[in-house]
């Protein structure tokens, strides 16, 4: 299977990727939408790419100036081969987390500016990750998710303190992106 970097130094570049069922890569149509959202946030950002599969959106924001991904996977195959995507873009501000999204956020936690989130659909997974991240501050203050689901799905159930900035649909694909309020000071 194949993706195309949209934006960025890597910029039509082809990134092939292993053949596995369970991977749905973000369409270009969506990745170019969401990076023209983002385009003021990526640049020296510390990203989470959570259920990264294909690597798309993490990759895409390296390409883009992001400073540091962390790509989150629970196959061995797709993690291997992400681990040698990076290495092939020579680039050393990717990192391959092989686990299952829930033990990593159960883990120590390292707020990111930007958390991108497309899980299986099927699993249903998008509301009480997005909780879990909120609960344990995987998101920092003024952080914004992109959150991917199956258009049916509807609008995302988003925690307290988090803002819907922008909600499309493309096809099957519900895609959305919220931030996480600042608190007030009292």
């Amino acid at each position: 299977m194949l993706l195309r970097i949209i934006g960025g130094a890597w910029r039509g570049r082809k990134i092939h990727f292993p053949p596995v069922e369970a991977i749905r890569p973000t369409p270009d149509r969506v990745r170019e939408t969401v990076f023209n959202w983002l385009q003021l946030d990526v640049a020296g950002s510390r990203c989470l790419d959570l259920f990264a599969g294909s690597g798309a959106l993490g990759l895409e924001a390296l390409s883009r100036g992001a400073a540091r991904v962390v790509f989150v996977e629970v196959d061995p195959a797709v993690t291997r081969h992400l681990s040698q995507t990076l290495r092939d873009l020579q680039c050393d501000r990717g990192v391959v987390v092989r686990s299952d999204a829930r033990q990593y956020l159960a883990g120590a936690v390292e707020p990111f500016d930007i958390v991108f989130l497309d899980p299986p659909y099927a699993a249903h997974a998008l509301a009480d990750t997005c909780r879990a991240i909120e609960e344990r501050g995987w998101l920092r203050p003024g952080g914004v998710a992109y959150l991917e689901d199956a258009a049916s799905a509807g609008p995302p159930d988003l925690p307290s303190g988090w803002t819907l900035l922008r909600s499309k649909r493309a096809g099957e694909v519900g895609y959305h992106l919220a931030r996480r309020e600042r608190p007030t000071a009292a």
